[in-house]
């Protein structure tokens, strides 16, 4: 007879009755269940017959590793960032120089007679060294720009083409010519140069330092205007790297214009030449901003009267006209400050042949 737990009919085969010592190795007890890690499969996982039937879980201190190397790589390629940003690749140890005055001098050339003129300008030109010049801008012609130690091509490039900007606007725009504007060249001024700038056309100086004619080809409106104004130009552009930080460019050019008396509609028409021979210095700033620091600038102008003033505007002697007897201002050679008043003759070859 059984017990009060046996079936009626005894412990079946296979139950923990007669054949518990059999099967007792490959039951697992409570405490090896509770500890078993269970993980239910995705349906893909389930349907790949070399799905594993076990996944390994990483151990949790290699997660922790992987997470740290993650966020250090992270705080690198920040900091790297941050770095790039602040500092150009090109940057030097060298701090760029302060910006200096413009250093400036006009020189008049006086003609040994009259000035040669003509009905049109066209006929003057043709028979004259401007014949063979450009027209307007195309006088400016940019060099290849190719990179220095320490500055790309483009930055070449830029600085070849604001210096260019520079010379259009103050040698080439009529409003300026006419002395009507200062703007479009005061635009591309070098913040630190413009207190000198604006100082030489509110109160102009012959002292090498303050005379608008340094800074821009400057005609009376007054006396003089513009007969043609398709202007002859001449010259050329080069640069060098001056410093690791600073950029020099230099221009020589040379400028033809055909003038007529104010208020006089058939008046003769006459040429008058200026060359300018400009240095302008470009640090990374000025590159960023597309301006200049104009440093110094000789010009020679004619046929202009030596005993005239050209240090507000340039006075030009028409057809017709013959300079005044004189001589420049004197020059104190105790007064080491003052620039030297300087004048020169206008050669015969350079005037028209008519």
């Amino acid at each position: 007879m059984g017990g009060p737990g046996d079936p009626p009919e005894g412990t079946p085969e296979g139950g923990p009755g007669g054949a518990e010592d059999e099967y007792r190795s490959v039951v697992f007890d409570e405490s090896f269940v509770r500890a078993a890690r269970l993980q239910e499969y995705s349906a893909e996982e389930r349907m790949a017959d070399h799905a594993p039937a076990v996944r390994r879980r990483p151990p949790h201190r290699r997660l922790v590793r992987q997470a740290m190397i993650l966020v250090l790589l992270m705080a690198v390629a920040f900091g790297t960032a941050v770095y790039m940003g602040v500092r150009h690749p090109y940057d030097s140890a060298a701090a760029p120089r302060p910006v200096e005055p413009l250093r400036m001098t006009v020189v008049p050339l006086a003609p040994r007679g009259r000035v040669p003129g003509g009905t049109d300008a066209e006929t003057l030109y043709a028979h004259s060294p401007a014949a063979r010049f450009d027209i307007g801008a195309e006088g400016v012609p940019l060099p290849a720009a190719r990179g220095t130690a320490h500055f790309s091509d483009s930055d070449v490039m830029t600085a070849l083409t604001t210096a260019k900007d520079y010379i259009v606007r103050s040698s080439l725009y009529p409003e300026v010519l006419t002395g009507h504007e200062t703007a479009p060249a005061r635009a591309l001024v070098d913040s630190g140069q413009l207190a000198q700038f604006d100082r030489s056309f509110d109160r102009p100086a012959a002292d090498g330092r303050h005379a608008p004619t340094g800074w821009v080809v400057r005609l009376d409106p007054a006396r003089d205007r513009l007969a043609d104004d398709r202007i002859r130009v001449q010259g050329d552009l080069r640069f060098m790297e001056e410093d690791p930080v600073t950029l020099e460019v230099s221009a020589d050019h040379t400028f033809v214009y055909a003038l007529r008396p104010t208020g006089g509609a058939s008046g003769h028409v006459s040429l008058f030449t200026v060359r300018r021979v400009l240095t302008f210095r470009f640090t990374r700033d000025d590159l960023r901003t597309r301006q200049v620091q104009l440093t110094t600038a000789y010009v020679e102008a004619g046929p202009l009267s030596c005993a005239g003033d050209s240090t507000s505007h340039l006075h030009p002697l028409l057809a017709g006209q013959a300079p005044r007897p004189g001589t420049p201002a004197g020059t104190d050679p105790y007064e080491t400050d003052s620039p030297a008043s300087l004048c020169g003759t206008l050669a015969k070859g350079s005037e028209p042949q008519v």
